[in-house]
């Protein structure tokens, strides 16, 4: 390499970032054998491995064996810390919706959240900053016919009228967010089609599904709290979804994130396809 001396592992490794980052060494490229490598640098296969171990701590290569050239890494996904629904939902939707055709499956409680979160994505439509050809929204919400693990009375009472509250924002919230997304189809031509289920069960926790390709889990902490109600005081154990924190899983990172956005798609379907009935928002 250099006709005076041979080159440290460090000065090897250092060459072949260089290779990485000009784009002469794409991901899932192979390297040369350790030998061949040997051969072009000039030195012990002991110096090459070291240069190797180096690239690998650094994420780099992958695959680095004896008898095996490694290849070069997919570059890593920043890990973004969990942050609260009303903070992560709308720019994750808003990205989604850059997709030209748009799947949205959504398990939650109320879609109190969804619907605000949604306007980050549908004013990006308005403003002609995104065109998707099509948008799929699929919500899954408890039924309105069971009875509920929360929100509820902690003294119960002959009638319900926390029932009562939670159905009528349940269809509210609904409601307006099939008008909004209804709109778009009307102002913009877009294919947009919305359904709704209804759950035999209180969901424990609330998932997002973008696309195929992310999924979005929080789980519902059950509180004490009261909230005003038709002139009552109303005293219940209720969820703040809102403050929910939000745990992203994309697929693109491939192994346990692959696998869960994978089963989460599944276990989506598969209740859509068998147990849930349909919703009416009346």
């Amino acid at each position: 390499m250099n006709g005076s001396r041979r080159l440290s592992s460090q000065e090897i490794a250092e060459v072949l970032r260089e290779r990485i980052r000009g784009g002469d060494l794409r991901a899932g490229d192979r390297l040369p054998t350790q030998a061949e490598l040997a051969d072009e640098f000039g030195v012990e296969r002991g110096t090459v491995r070291q240069a190797l171990r180096a690239l690998q701590e650094d994420g780099l290569l992958t695959n680095v064996s004896k008898g095996s050239p490694p290849r070069i890494a997919e570059p890593a996904v920043p890990r973004v810390e969990p942050q609260s629904t009303m903070v992560t939902l709308g720019p994750r939707l808003a990205e989604a919706f850059e997709a030209p055709r748009v799947r949205i499956d959504v398990v939650c409680h109320t879609s109190e959240t969804l619907m605000l979160a949604l306007s980050e994505p549908l004013r990006l439509i308005h403003e002609g900053r995104v065109r998707p050809e099509a948008i799929d929204f699929r919500v899954l919400m408890p039924s309105r016919d069971i009875a509920l693990a929360f929100p509820v009375l902690i003294e119960q009472e002959e009638d319900d009228p926390v029932h009562q509250r939670w159905l009528q924002m349940r269809n509210a919230q609904a409601r307006v967010l099939q008008h909004n997304l209804q709109a778009v189809r009307s102002t913009h031509r877009v294919d947009v089609r919305i359904a709704f289920r209804a759950l035999p069960f209180t969901p424990p926790m609330k998932l997002y599904l973008l696309n195929g390709e992310e999924a979005l889990v929080g789980y519902y902490t059950v509180t004490r709290r009261e909230e005003e109600y038709e002139s009552r005081t109303l005293q219940m154990y209720d969820v703040l979804g809102s403050r929910t924190l939000l745990f992203s899983f994309l697929k693109r990172t491939g192994h346990r994130d692959a696998v869960f956005v994978e089963e989460s798609q599944k276990w989506f379907d598969a209740l859509w396809e068998t147990i849930t009935t349909d919703m009416t928002l009346s």
